[in-house]
């Protein structure tokens, strides 16, 4: 039998980091969020609701791995023919140092706390939205749909 993985509690996390070299601050956006840092990107945790089995509250993520842009936690997005790095402020074109910053961060930080790294997150960047121009408003009824430039009809000349 496979024994269940122990992880430990938000301090015992926040300790690991530390050791590890993260920069941790607390992170006033979000209630009891902590912020980590590292080669440029970042992460907020918080500790969960939930108890494991001895009572300890483990981490999680209240904001997932990004680069840090303005003191924010940039989210990866993915528009088909680039991906971007977005705050609730600014919009950026992501660059190959940023992704190579986040992938780093992001794999030293699920191995200091122990968390699963998937194959295809060790391949390479894994974005937080996927949002492709062609097939953007596809759901909608055919009668809400927005007429794409190449659907337009050109007026008479």
């Amino acid at each position: 039998m496979v024994p269940k993985p122990h992880h430990p509690d938000f301090d015992r996390t926040l300790k690991i980091l530390r050791a590890h070299s993260f920069d941790v601050a607390s992170f006033a956006q979000v209630a009891g969020g902590v912020l980590l840092s590292k080669h440029g990107a970042g992460a907020v945790l918080v500790a969960s609701r939930d108890k494991d089995t001895a009572g300890s509250a483990p981490s999680s993520f209240a904001r997932g791995p990004g680069a840090l842009i303005g003191g924010e936690v940039a989210r990866l997005v993915d528009r088909g023919y680039q991906k971007f790095l977005k705050t609730s402020k600014a919009e950026i074109s992501a660059t190959a140092e940023h992704l190579k910053a986040l992938h780093s961060f992001s794999e030293e930080l699920k191995e200091a706390i122990g968390a699963t790294s998937l194959y295809n997150e060790s391949l390479g960047s894994v974005s937080e939205a996927y949002t492709y121009d062609r097939v953007k408003d596809r759901d909608l009824p055919d009668s809400s749909r927005p007429k794409r430039p190449w659907q337009r009809k050109r007026a008479s000349s």
